[in-house]
């Protein structure tokens, strides 16, 4: 059995999943990151009265109502759907498909997320901009532009600044994974890797909790 087709066993959390969707009231962290924001610029609305809340009675720390985020969030064009579902935005970026399979099946079998896949750079551009996701993951050597190239052209878009990415390729040679990360990849794993391994990478970044494989 090869490292990539190591089966993962994962744990009932589908009550991890409905905690996000059925709050009634958020911090500033966690609306930072429904938002796809930084903290800061939540705090600063917060301060300014453009999304409101009340303080924590005895402390300094903000609490945001559930319809006063979801307000916010319209009147910004904010989309909606991560509050409502409480799932993380998944891209899958590689042209094996037999890849991008094995993992669609092991981050929908996880529960947590809601999956798109790309099999070039050119729809990864694009899709990064419709589908708005909190994780690539990315394959380095792609049929038309390469994964540094695709790095690039995110981080060049500061709405697009929450935007976490995992390169994944073959290649060994240190000086291009340094490019990669000088781009704005945030991690890289390389080819072969166990599924268990980048799903702990992926919640890691995206600062939720890991499963236990076993």
């Amino acid at each position: 059995m090869t490292p990539l087709s190591r089966p993962l066993v994962l744990p009932s959390i589908g009550g991890m999943v409905a905690d996000m969707s059925t709050k009634t009231v958020f911090t500033t962290g966690e609306a930072a990151r429904i938002c796809k924001v930084s903290q800061q610029t939540i705090i600063r609305c917060f301060d300014n009265g453009s999304l409101k809340g009340f303080r924590v009675p005895g402390s300094r720390f903000r609490r945001i109502p559930r319809d006063q985020l979801f307000q916010f969030m319209k009147d910004n064009g904010i989309p909606t759907d991560a509050l409502e579902s409480g799932k993380r935005k998944v891209l899958i970026v590689d042209d094996d498909e037999d890849l991008v399979e094995l993992l669609v099946d092991v981050f929908a079998r996880d529960g947590r997320f809601e999956i798109r896949t790309a099999n070039n750079g050119f729809d990864a551009g694009m899709y990064v901009k419709e589908f708005r996701p909190d994780l690539v993951v990315l394959d380095v050597m792609l049929p038309d532009i390469n994964g540094k190239e695709v790095c690039q052209r995110v981080r060049q878009d500061d709405t697009l600044d929450s935007v976490k990415i995992i390169c994944i390729s073959g290649m060994v040679e240190q000086d291009k994974v340094a490019d990669l990360k000088a781009a704005g990849a945030n991690d890289f794993i390389q080819k072969p890797f166990t599924v268990d391994k980048l799903l702990d990478r992926a919640c890691d970044l995206m600062d939720i909790e890991r499963t236990v494989s076993s």
